[in-house]
This record gives C-alpha cells, structure tokens and sequence, in this order.
C-alpha cells in the first residue's frame, strides 16, 4: 500500500511538473502568437486550441472505455499500432490523467488567456478603450462561446469515447506509432510493458 502510495505521489508530482511547463510553453507561444496577427486568426486560433482539449478529453475518456481482447488480436497479426494500444489501455489512469488533466486543463486556460487577447484586439478595431462597456460586453460574449463550445463539444466527445473506443484508441496508437517509428520520440514503452504482460 506505502509503495503504491509513494508512485501516486511520484506520479502526481511529475504530471504537475509537467503542467506547470507545458501551461508557460503554450501561454507563451499563444500569446506571442495572437499579438502579431489580426483578431480574425487570433479567433480561429482560439477554436483550435478549444478543439484540441475537445479531442484530447475524448482520448482520455476513450482509454478508460476501452478493453485489450480486440488489440490483442491485432497484435497477433503484427498490426502496426496494436501494441501501443496495449499499453495505452494497461496504463489508461495514466494516460487519461494526460490527456484530461494536463492537455485538457491547459487548453481550457490557454483558450481564456488567448479569448482576452482577442477581445483586446477588436476593442482596438472598434475604437473603445480597456474597461469600456464594449470591451466588456465582447469579453462576456466572447467566453460564453468558447465556454459553450467546450462542454459541447465535449458531451458529444464523451459519447463517442464510450460507444467507439476501441476504433479512437486503435487511431490515438497508430499515430503514437508512426511518430516512434519515424520521429525516433519514445512516447510509449511497449516493450517494457509486454515482458510485464508475460
């Protein structure tokens, strides 16, 4: 119990580690992005990072709804991606802490910080000043969407998690797959995970 314990605890430590990076990367990256370009791209922007904790919450989601059996048999005939969703599956508290808490989290603070941006950047265009009623209302407006499109999107995200993970994870692994075979990047240890297995 004190062993399990103290890995929850490393685990813990190591995912608020990374988020604690990750979050300063990309509120960076999207604020130095969002000043340079005009509010029409800084808006579409927005939605992009919106969707991409829309997709990553369903991935998440996905690995704990999925089962091995079907993966198995798709390793026995040396399918590509069919031992990395294994792994993904064996290590779904894991992996959904990843994409649901890291990813998700993150893109939920970075779409607020990119919408205050962008509400900044059409205040400008209508002329008002910071604290105007126009600003306001745009901000208001603004977070209500993005707001809206997030739990929307991922209600519908969930249904397709529970009812076609095994068909979302099979996608997740082939691509963690291709970029291990090609970009030489160790996402997954599949390796050490099927002499666990054996």
């Amino acid at each position: 119990m004190d062993n399990k314990f103290r890995k929850s605890l490393k685990f813990s430590f190591s995912i608020a580690v990374i988020t604690f990076v990750l979050a300063a990367i990309f509120s960076i990256i999207s604020s130095s992005v969002l000043s340079g370009v005009v509010w029409g791209i800084g808006l579409i922007i927005v939605l992009l990072i919106v969707f991409t904790g829309v997709i990553f919450d369903m991935l998440g989601i996905a690995a704990t709804a999925a089962s091995e059996p079907p993966f198995h048999a798709m390793a026995a005939e040396k399918i590509p991606g069919a031992k990395e969703a294994i792994v993904i599956v064996r290590n779904a508290d894991r992996f959904a802490s990843f994409c649901n808490d890291v990813i998700g989290d993150i893109s939920g603070i970075v779409s607020g910080t990119a919408s205050a941006v962008v509400v900044i950047q059409l205040a400008n265009v209508f002329g008002h000043s910071d604290g105007s009623t126009v600003q306001i209302t745009l901000s208001v407006i603004l977070t209500s969407i993005v707001a809206a499109l997030t739990v929307g999107g991922k209600a519908v995200g969930k249904f397709f998690a529970i009812h076609s993970s095994t068909k979302i994870i099979f996608a997740a692994a082939r691509v963690i797959a291709w970029i291990e075979s090609n970009l030489k990047i160790n996402i997954l240890s599949t390796t050490k995970s099927t002499r666990k297995s054996r």
